[in-house]
């Protein structure tokens, strides 16, 4: 995210107090107009504070976190399925966000998540039938995105569904072909918006980007059908399964240790870039050329297993925060957007191991403290009167950057 001069920002504050009642009401916005557009800053959001998704956020709370959010500048937001109360709330709370302020913009990538026959059970999962809820699932993610046509954008058939390390739910390409489809046959008959964009969030694998196992026809016929491609990449899972491109080289030996972190993020980076641009060369070998987005990517904080101290020495606020800001920077320059993964840390997802790093990929803290890469927006005074759950926003840390200096450990030593 690009540092804004101060001084600019405090001005069109004021003006924007001062001239509130005079304001055209904001333009209703496509995806097509969204999509790739640097001034519609993109995140995956989750509103879990609690360590059981039995817990719905509620109203109100998803309000404290979409004022949170606007105030960074995020005015597009993914979820992840429609099962569950949270994404039915999340539209709600927009919708009054809007009513009490007409300036108020917020859209939305809403999910519908995708199962394989007998996952999450005890039985053997059947990669070659889909879940019997899959039907029921689109049904709701389209009702959803009828009742706030305003607000949903874009409909994604699934979240890593076709990846095969997803051992307890994947699919075959040909399950999210056929919903895809669906959907956009919806659109055709007129039972959806005519500009709703239909997609899958995958990994990049998963797009054709890595092994050529994934290169199969109902693949080729999904990147077809699809409005355009949203595709994973996180360099910071593989500092551990293909750090080829991450430890601290023979010819950095010279380095500070924090000469040796900053190359290192830079690999990442380029890691990203790397992956991104695989997808692209696929799906263009295929006669195809249409938008590709991020659908996530994103760097924990903290981790007690393979990315901690003990192991990669990948995560800390940190090395994080490095990390988005190179991510944001690239894209943004390239008109990428990208579903930065993830808002607020969310307890719940690791919840037999609060270390975990799946618990730790927020860019605030359950609490609402902002970790390192949004203090400059702390000092800026962005969150100002803004709280979660009753409490202000401030910096992890309590600010204190020696004390987040001496959590960071270089890459672990390569060889080369």
């Amino acid at each position: 995210m690009k540092h804004i001069n101060q001084t600019l920002l405090l001005l069109m504050a004021t003006t924007q107090l001062l001239t509130c009642a005079s304001l055209p009401e904001v333009t209703d916005k496509t995806a097509a107009d969204i999509l790739g557009n640097p001034g519609y800053q993109a995140i995956s959001f989750g509103g879990y504070r609690e360590n059981s998704r039995a817990i719905q956020p509620t109203i109100p709370q998803l309000k404290e976190d979409l004022l949170i959010l606007s105030a960074m500048g995020i005015k597009l937001l993914r979820t992840y399925n429609v099962y569950y109360d949270e994404a039915a709330n999340l539209l709600a709370a927009i919708r009054q966000l809007k009513q009490e302020n007409k300036n108020f913009e917020m859209y939305l990538m809403l999910g519908a998540w995708i199962d394989c026959k007998n996952a999450w059970t005890d039985l053997p999962p059947d990669h070659h039938a889909e879940s019997e809820k899959n039907a029921a699932e689109i049904d709701r993610a389209v009702d959803l995105a009828n009742q706030y046509p305003d607000i949903v954008k874009i409909i994604a058939v699934g979240n890593e569904a076709m990846v095969k390390w997803a051992e307890r739910y994947y699919v075959q390409p040909g399950v999210i072909l056929k919903w895809v489809n669906h959907l956009q046959n919806l659109k055709k008959q007129g039972e959806l918006p005519a500009t709703l964009w239909i997609t899958s969030s995958d990994n990049f694998a998963s797009w054709g980007g890595g092994d050529s196992s994934y290169h199969v026809a109902d693949l080729n016929h999904l990147i077809e059908a699809v409005d355009y491609i949203s595709m994973h990449t996180y360099p910071m899972h593989d500092t551990h399964y293909n750090p080829a491109f991450w430890g601290t080289r023979k010819d950095e030996a010279g380095m500070t240790d924090l000469e040796k972190t900053e190359a290192a993020m830079l690999r990442a980076r380029d890691y990203a870039k790397m992956q991104y641009e695989q997808v692209v060369r696929y799906m263009k070998s295929l006669g195809v050329n249409k938008p590709v987005h991020i659908g996530e990517t994103g760097w924990a904080t903290s981790c007690n297993e393979l990315y901690g101290n003990s192991g990669s020495r990948a995560v800390d606020e940190y090395k994080s925060a490095v990390y988005y800001h190179h991510i944001r920077t690239w894209t943004d320059a390239a008109r990428i957007t990208c579903f930065y993964f993830e808002a607020f840390d969310e307890p719940w997802k690791d919840a037999a191991n609060p270390g975990g790093s799946e618990n730790h990929f927020g860019l605030f803290t359950v609490q609402g403290q902002a970790k390192y890469a949004l203090w400059y927006l702390v000092d800026a005074g962005r969150f100002d009167g803004l709280t979660r759950g009753g409490k202000p926003i401030t910096k992890t840390l309590n600010g204190d950057k020696a004390a987040l200096m001496k959590t960071v450990k270089p890459p672990v030593s390569d060889e080369r």
